[in-house]
């Protein structure tokens, strides 16, 4: 199956921001900020079921995801912001101080086929 492209959104949640205050160690704090929100169809053409591993891949870096089958739009991922969604950023902020963290374009990749 190849690779597929989609626009990855990161977000802030509350559960994520709960977390981060506990602590950026903790297994749960790493289960939300590496599960991906993708559309049922998008999943399908990834060829991936819910709980499935992928790398999802940046122009700047790439880093491990689960993905989890969610009402998002079709075409969209979403995540909460992490270590892992760090990995993705690059440093060019637009003048702005902030490098730019929503809209980036990414190519998903199934980890079963990095690994066969």
């Amino acid at each position: 199956m190849p690779a597929v492209r989609l626009m990855l959104n990161p977000m802030r949640t509350a559960q994520q921001g709960v977390n981060v205050n506990i602590g950026k160690d903790g297994d749960e704090y790493k289960e939300i900020t590496t599960t991906l929100s993708v559309h049922e169809e998008d999943m399908a053409a990834l060829g991936v079921e819910d709980g499935a591993e992928v790398v999802v891949r940046t122009e700047h870096g790439e880093a491990d995801f689960v993905c989890k089958t969610a009402k998002v739009p079709q075409g969209l991922v979403f995540v909460p912001y992490g270590p892992p969604t760090c990995q993705l950023m690059g440093g060019d902020t637009d003048g702005t101080g902030m490098p730019t963290s929503k809209g980036w374009d990414v190519e998903i990749i199934p980890r079963s086929e990095l690994d066969s």
